[in-house]
């Protein structure tokens, strides 16, 4: 019951959110405002990175969602489509899925789309993002009021000028009440590595799923968020691609 209460005062409205300020709210303001880093824990975790984002989606604003992607990002990975998003109760008919072929022109169709203000958030699938590309990310989402969600690997790593940085694992799914041989409502660990929003909250891992009749995220029933363990150091290299087929 502690941990359920302390839950609910997480998820207050993001607006205005203050270190200090007991109510500040998970996922601190993810997909609602700022710039927000969405990263792999581990090579091979961007398809549980990719359904975050999209859990997420469904607390944004009206109107059309832009996806970008590197084209060569789908030689890896595959690529989203209308009937995956539709699993997370969103309305594949307000996705507009653009691909792109360098981590450049994904970076200034990022730009442009959250500049105009015309979508609702927009969501970009990318190799890399420097520091200077996250704070231009940072000017065009104040300007169009739109939030920004950056899909990137399991090296991303450094500074940045992003509101967050989550680190995304993929969890053994819920049991299935219908079929215990099915899986049940994904499920993630996500940890906060960085907060402008809510520096104080910084470190924090929750263990999250997806609830498919209230369409949010809430904590794993009888977990509560607790401080991340260190994570292992990597190799500096990048892994290579694999090839399709």
């Amino acid at each position: 019951m502690i941990e359920q209460m302390g839950f609910q005062r997480l998820v207050q409205p993001a607006s205005g959110l203050r270190d200090e300020d007991a109510t500040a709210a998970f996922p601190f303001g993810l997909a609602r405002e700022g710039v927000h880093e969405i990263a792999e824990a581990s090579y091979g975790d961007a398809g549980a990175a990719a359904g975050f984002a999209l859990a997420a989606l469904t607390k944004s604003r009206p109107g059309i969602w832009l996806w970008i992607r590197e084209r060569v990002l789908t030689l890896d990975q595959g690529r989203l489509t209308g009937l995956g998003a539709a699993a997370f109760g969103l309305d594949p008919a307000r996705f507009l899925f653009v691909e792109v072929g360098s981590t450049l022109e994904a970076l200034m169709a990022t730009e442009e789309g959250l500049r105009s203000g015309a979508v609702a958030a927009v969501v970009t699938e990318v190799r890399d993002a420097d520091f200077t590309a996250s704070r231009r990310l940072i000017l065009a989402a104040e300007t169009g009021h739109t939030p920004a969600l950056l899909l990137l690997p399991h090296n991303r790593e450094g500074a940045t000028a992003a509101h967050a940085r989550w680190r995304i694992a993929p969890a053994s799914s819920s049991p299935n009440r219908f079929d215990p041989r099915a899986p049940g409502a994904p499920r993630w660990r996500a940890t906060l590595e960085r907060s402008r929003l809510a520096p104080g909250q910084a470190g924090r891992a929750f263990d999250l799923e997806f609830d498919d009749e209230t369409l949010c995220l809430r904590l794993v029933s009888g977990l509560a968020d607790r401080p991340s363990t260190p994570r292992p150091a990597r190799p500096g290299h990048i892994l290579p691609f694999r090839k399709a087929g």
